[in-house]
């Protein structure tokens, strides 16, 4: 593995960083659910994420009024970037203080640029669940951690997007989702599930059944589930047989405990082909979804490089 793909895949122990963690996960939530106070519903919520951006995460385009605006992670220059399509800009710098501090000064950026952001404060999927302006309890951050986290998503994002582009079936965006802190994408077989339980902390049961609606096989990475976060995939409803399917990527296993596959991000990035491991993980765990719960993977899956292959056929036929 050259320098240059060793520097792309940093290493950043979960153990070494977690007050920054639990901090910035508060963080997401308050700006996620500005985002959700606005963007009209989207099936399984779609519409409350964020997106891995070229300097950390960010909104996209949030409707407001007749116009929009976008927030922005920059975990570059560290700051909390507001853009408004009427021109203003403001934001506040990334820096250790409490969920509290920080959602009183987003608000006051936001009142500056003439935003309105009526939100429930009070996160979601974890317990306990302190609401915002009385969490004093996280306040940390740590710029390097923070930096390393964000290079870690943009590694999970780049191939993850690049095993969605096979799919031509109802396929999620990769995205950030703030109540678990997880970045995911969720491919669907086109078949409904039966309602979900439920049962996350501080989340109604609800929730999850608009979630989990349909028959689906997802991915993602999450900063947990090894030493260095994980990459992970589950089925819902999971088909028999499928913890026990035979997974091609080294090192990883289907966790009990979680109640899917992982693949811990340190296996990845010490692999001799870290690109390698991963494709294989993605497909494998899709393989055992969509091949024990009986998909029907020809009319679902498709060549991403299909135009590119005729379009060199053609040529190569004009050449004769």
């Amino acid at each position: 593995m050259g320098v240059e793909q060793r520097s792309a895949w940093p290493g950043l122990r979960v153990a070494d960083w977690p007050d920054t963690r639990d901090t910035l996960h508060m963080w997401t939530q308050i700006v996620g659910k500005i985002r959700k106070a606005y963007a009209p519903l989207v099936n399984h919520w779609w519409q409350v994420t964020l997106y891995v951006s070229p300097r950390g995460l960010t909104t996209s385009a949030i409707p407001y009024g007749a116009g929009a605006f976008e927030i922005e992670f920059d975990f570059l220059g560290h700051r909390l970037e507001v853009r408004s399509s009427d021109g203003g800009t403001d934001g506040l710098a990334l820096r250790p203080m409490s969920v509290a501090d920080f959602h009183a000064e987003t608000m006051a950026v936001l009142g500056r640029l003439g935003i309105e952001a009526p939100i429930r404060p009070v996160p979601n999927e974890v317990d306990p669940a302190i609401p915002f302006p009385d969490d004093h309890e996280h306040a940390s951050y740590d710029h390097e951690a923070a930096g390393l986290f964000w290079r870690q998503l943009l590694q999970a994002n780049r191939l993850i997007g690049e095993f969605r582009s096979r799919f031509v079936g109802k396929v999620s965006p990769v995205h950030f989702f703030w109540g678990a802190m997880d970045l995911a994408c969720t491919r669907f077989s086109g078949r409904p599930a039966p309602p979900h339980p439920g049962g996350a902390p501080n989340c109604g049961d609800w929730v999850m059944v608009e979630g989990y609606s349909h028959e689906l096989s997802s991915c993602g990475f999450w900063p947990g589930g090894g030493q260095e976060g994980a990459f992970y995939a589950y089925a819902y409803p999971a088909p028999d047989g499928f913890s026990g399917y035979p997974v091609d990527a080294k090192g990883a296993f289907y966790s009990s405990e979680f109640q899917q596959f992982v693949l811990p991000y340190e296996a990845a990035r010490t692999a001799g082909d870290p690109d390698r491991v991963v494709r294989e993980f993605l497909q494998s765990t899709y393989e055992a979804a969509a091949d024990l719960g009986k998909w029907d993977r020809a009319a679902l899956e498709a060549d991403p490089d299909r135009w590119q292959h005729r379009l060199l056929r053609a040529t190569r036929s004009a050449a004769r």
